[in-house]
């Protein structure tokens, strides 16, 4: 059960979370109106549907924004618990510094696992609508024409390669296919193929010319059909990577399941699939850092800059850490997550040393212990 305590801050948390949510989503807006309306007035587009691109777009900006408004809010509540002295009477009442962690932690937590939701559901919808949108009425680029260059897979003996694939439409054009024996160990023919068509019996090749690499003869023919259980349509997930909201965390997995099995390379979506699940926990991070910053000083308007610091900070961090993650540097996991660990644990450890008196007497005693046996 919550507590009146409890209550008084979580109303006071919501009311500062909104003022600040409303003012960090308006600005957002009105940036990304300016950059962007000269290109609706040349396509044409009506008031109607910029207005709809906007309001369709706006449940990805709350969840973008989250983490930092959170962190914000926190900052301004906890500022203003000092400078009313609530927070000395508070104290000087029986709560301990440690309650107020354990609460804030619990509270962003569960903020945490409603960012996740929110953007999963929300905001994945609103940005799937705002892209079409751009990319069918704006950019006049209509989804059936997504390419990928340079496709490498594999789907039981063979190994393929096509110089440039279709998804929507299930073809590719300039094929090489890399045919092993069973134990996959010896090569033993190579198909060269103009195109082909993927269908559910298999891949159409056509004009291809087989060399055999046993023999090393070879045979031109019209037409093939080999028998290679791969729908393109899968590998149109690696054109959405840049985007980490563009593919709920239930497909992305499946996704990236499929993928694996053909050998394509992953480590770009498994790190954005960890990356989400990291994003929306940050901002229990965020409530770390607002206990940290609140501890070292009380002047409210210096901790709002130094947030905004620490909000690059991590940014910088996490920015870093996952492109390291996408080219294998890094494992997905920990590239994703490196922000919040670094970032986090430096602020639990902090923290922990303040709101516990004895292990900082503890401490004390050891060291006046070693200068005494120094002495």
């Amino acid at each position: 059960m919550i507590g009146v305590l409890g209550r008084y801050l979580i109303r006071q948390n919501l009311y500062l979370m909104t003022i600040c949510l409303s003012v960090g989503t308006s600005i957002y807006l009105l940036s990304d109106m300016f950059d962007r309306l000269d290109d609706f007035f040349s396509a044409g587009i009506g008031g109607g549907t910029i207005i709809y691109y906007f309001f369709v777009k706006t449940p990805l900006i709350i969840s973008q924004l989250m983490p930092a408004i959170f962190l914000l809010a926190m900052v301004i509540q906890l500022g203003v618990l000092t400078r009313s002295r609530e927070m000395l009477a508070l104290r000087a009442g029986g709560v301990s510094y440690a309650w107020f962690i354990r609460f804030f932690v619990i509270y962003a937590m569960v903020w945490s696992m409603g960012q996740l939701a929110f953007s999963q559901y929300f905001g994945v919808m609103g940005e799937t609508e705002a892209n079409r949108i751009w990319k069918e009425d704006v950019r006049k680029k209509q989804l059936d024409k997504l390419s990928i260059d340079d496709l490498w897979l594999r789907d039981g003996a063979y190994i393929i390669f096509a110089k440039e694939a279709f998804p929507a439409k299930n073809q590719v054009d300039d094929v090489t296919v890399y045919e092993f024996d069973n134990d996959g160990q010896d090569l033993i023919r190579i198909y060269s193929a103009k195109g082909g068509q993927a269908t559910s019996k298999g891949w159409a090749l056509r004009n291809v010319i087989e060399l055999d690499a046993r023999t090393f003869g070879s045979e031109r023919y019209v037409s093939m059909m080999l028998p290679v259980d791969q729908v393109l349509s899968d590998f149109a997930a690696v054109e959405l990577k840049g985007n980490k909201a563009e593919l709920p965390l239930v497909e992305l997995s499946k996704a990236i399941k499929k993928l694996e099995a053909s050998g394509s390379n992953v480590e770009i979506l498994k790190t954005a699939w960890h990356g989400k699940w990291a994003y929306a926990f940050s901002i229990t991070v965020m409530a770390l850092l607002a206990m940290t910053l609140m501890s070292l000083s009380e002047n409210v308007y210096a901790n709002i800059g130094y947030s905004l610091i620490l909000i690059f900070v991590q940014y910088g961090i996490h920015a870093v850490s996952a492109t390291a993650g996408e080219k294998g540097l890094l494992p997905p996991m920990l590239a994703a997550w490196m922000g919040n660990i670094i970032m986090g644990g430096m602020a639990a450890i902090y923290l922990t040393w303040v709101a516990s008196p004895g292990l900082q007497s503890m401490v004390r005693r050891m060291l006046s212990g070693s200068q005494s046996v120094r002495s």
